[in-house]
């Protein structure tokens, strides 16, 4: 599909737009970065990977992110994306879902397998499919073709924003049949075994068991969670909710831990509340149930 170069910045806002002096900005960043940065004040900065095949795109976003601040890497396919979240552990990833090669899905599911990097996944037009599918494997957000790269950087600010202040609280771990939450040490285990949450996740259980016993609306959480200009995206809600489910061994036909309301919110039972029975938490909500889900 052929994608407008100018859809992707307002436009009212010629400055933003690449030219001739911003040509090599993206590679002298790379080299930058390699060297270890032209002062320490570089270093300070997030290090954001910029994943994408098309060189337009690219320097567009890079282009920008630079303006705000940020340092950038960038690669072109899944396998050189997986090489450089290795060598220089970047503080977000923005994804493209179609690469050559390993798509975006494929390295987005690699890189949940040893790193919480907060994953932002590039999709065509915000197909659902593509949406909950990204979400469902570990993605902590996404952004639509055509964007306005104001809205993108505004994002990825969000995204960072949210991940560097994990809610780290002096209190006694909440202990839920099974499922314990360590505020202190911002870890989850099931029985013996501790969970990996994404930063998103644990987030969201953080705020639930806080609030234990009560009904936290979706609009609150999306608001605590994600940022007010996130209000009424349901969609990244539910799908990171089931998520969230999967990964404690609950059920939404028959949740042990987490309650809903349908069209209201969501809540987490008190320990009072809950069965002294174990769920096994080998089964998994099929993607086509949470597609439906999103869908009602």
């Amino acid at each position: 599909m052929e994608i407008r170069r100018d859809s992707f910045s307002a436009p009212d806002r010629p400055s933003r737009q690449i030219n001739a002096s911003g040509h090599a900005a993206s590679d002298m960043t790379t080299q930058e970065i390699r060297a270890g940065g032209q002062s320490g004040m570089a270093a300070l900065k997030p290090l954001i990977l910029v994943v994408d095949d098309d060189p337009a795109i690219v320097k567009l976003i890079s282009h920008n992110l630079e303006i705000a601040g940020y340092r950038v890497l960038t690669a072109g396919d899944g396998e050189r994306a997986m090489r450089e979240i290795r060598d220089h552990k970047p503080s977000l990833v923005l994804l493209d879902v179609l690469l050559p090669g390993l798509d975006g899905f494929g390295v987005c599911e690699e890189i949940r397998e040893f790193s919480d990097v907060p994953i932002m996944m590039i999709t065509v037009k915000g197909t659902l499919e593509d949406v909950v599918r990204g979400l469902d494997m570990g993605a902590d957000d996404y952004v639509a073709k055509p964007f306005d790269v104001n809205v993108l950087v505004a994002r990825v600010k969000a995204v960072l924003s949210r991940t560097r202040s994990l809610p780290k609280l002096q209190r006694p771990p909440l202990v839920l049949g099974q499922l314990q939450i360590d505020f202190s040490s911002r870890s989850v285990s099931l029985g013996d075994r501790e969970i990996q949450l994404t930063h998103t996740e644990y987030r969201i259980l953080c705020l639930l068991a806080r609030n234990a016993g009560r009904m936290i609306t979706k609009e609150y959480i999306l608001t605590e969670v994600w940022g007010p200009e996130y209000h009424g995206d349901d969609h990244v809600l539910q799908v990171t909710i089931a998520r969230l489910r999967k990964k404690i061994g609950d059920y939404q036909r028959n949740p042990r831990y987490i309650a809903t309301r349908t069209g209201i919110g969501y809540m987490l039972r008190k320990p009072e509340e809950q069965e002294v029975t174990y769920a096994d938490t080998s089964g998994t909500r099929p993607l086509a149930e949470a597609i439906a889900s999103v869908r009602r």
